[in-house]
C-alpha cells in the first residue's frame, strides 16, 4: 500500500464538494430534498453547521456517505487547493471531475480486494499494475473526464475476465 492511503477522506481538505455535488431525496435518510450543484442548506463556508448533530437533524445518509477520498484529491491534487467558494466559475468543473474522482476510487476500492481472490499471478501483476496507476497517477481535470471511456472501461472489462 502507499505511504499515503487515496482512499482515506480528510474534509479538511475537500471544499465540501460532497454538500454541493450530490442530490438526495427526502425521506428515511435524509431530512429534505437537495438538486446536484445546490449547495446544503446546512453548509456554511466549507464546513457543516449540524455535523455533530446530522443523525438527530434527520440526515444518517450524510453520516453514512464516504467520498473514499475523492473530494480532497480533488481540490488537492487538481485544482491546488482552489475552491468553487473563492471561484465560483470552478463549480462546474470541480463537480465532474469530483464525480470522476469518485470513480478513480471506487475502482481503487475494488482493486485493492481482489488481491484477496484467487488470481492467476499474471491477472494479479495486472491488478497491482492498474491499482498502482490509479493510485500513483496525478490527475488532471481533462484526463479525468476521459477516465470513464478509457481506464475505467479497460479495468471493468479486466474484472469480467477474471470473473469467468
Amino acid at each position: 500500500m502507499p505511504q499515503t492511503d487515496r482512499l482515506k477522506t480528510d474534509c479538511s481538505k475537500c471544499a465540501a464538494l460532497c454538500c454541493v455535488v450530490l442530490a438526495f431525496d427526502k425521506g428515511k435518510d435524509f431530512a429534505f430534498d437537495k438538486n446536484p450543484g445546490e449547495p446544503c442548506r446546512n453548509l456554511s463556508g466549507h464546513s457543516c453547521t449540524i455535523h455533530d448533530k446530522l443523525t438527530q437533524e434527520g440526515l444518517p445518509g450524510c453520516v453514512a456517505y464516504d467520498c473514499l477520498g475523492a473530494g480532497n484529491r480533488v481540490v488537492q491534487e487538481v485544482f491546488a487547493g482552489q475552491s468553487w467558494q473563492k471561484e465560483p466559475l470552478l463549480m462546474p468543473v470541480m463537480m465532474e471531475a469530483f464525480s470522476a474522482m469518485r470513480e478513480v476510487h471506487k475502482r481503487i476500492d475494488l482493486l485493492r480486494a481482489a488481491e484477496f481472490l484467487p488470481l492467476e499471478p499474471r491477472d494479479d501483476q495486472k491488478r497491482r499494475d492498474l491499482l498502482e496507476h490509479l493510485e500513483e497517477h496525478r490527475w488532471s481535470g481533462p484526463e479525468l473526464n476521459e477516465f470513464e471511456f478509457g481506464l475505467a472501461l479497460e479495468i471493468d472489462l479486466f474484472f469480467h475476465e477474471i470473473s469467468k
